[in-house]
């Protein structure tokens, strides 16, 4: 299931809530789908968390010198920018 893309695990897992949502499943069957979108719901995270990790946005210091910058950082400098804009 590892090799799998996110956005095709995330529609596996949408159709799984919505078959269970149904409740049209055997017993079995109801258990073995919430199991499998367990799964695909741990992997959606991990990928995610990659993902997080993995997004930096480089940005120029005062200085000129670039840095990178967490993406979490960089929309509240973003933020703070457009506010600064918008009092001028």
């Amino acid at each position: 299931m590892a090799e799998i893309k996110f956005e095709d695990a995330l529609k596996k897992l949408e159709k799984i809530v919505e078959d269970l949502e149904g409740g049209n499943l055997s017993l079995d069957d109801a258990l073995g789908r919430y199991e499998e979108g367990i799964k695909l719901s741990k992997l959606c995270a991990k990928r995610l968390e990659l993902a997080k990790k993995k997004v930096e946005i480089l940005m120029k210091s005062e200085d000129g010198s670039v840095e990178l910058k967490p993406f979490d950082e960089f929309c509240a400098v973003e933020e703070k920018a457009k506010s600064k804009k918008k009092g001028t």
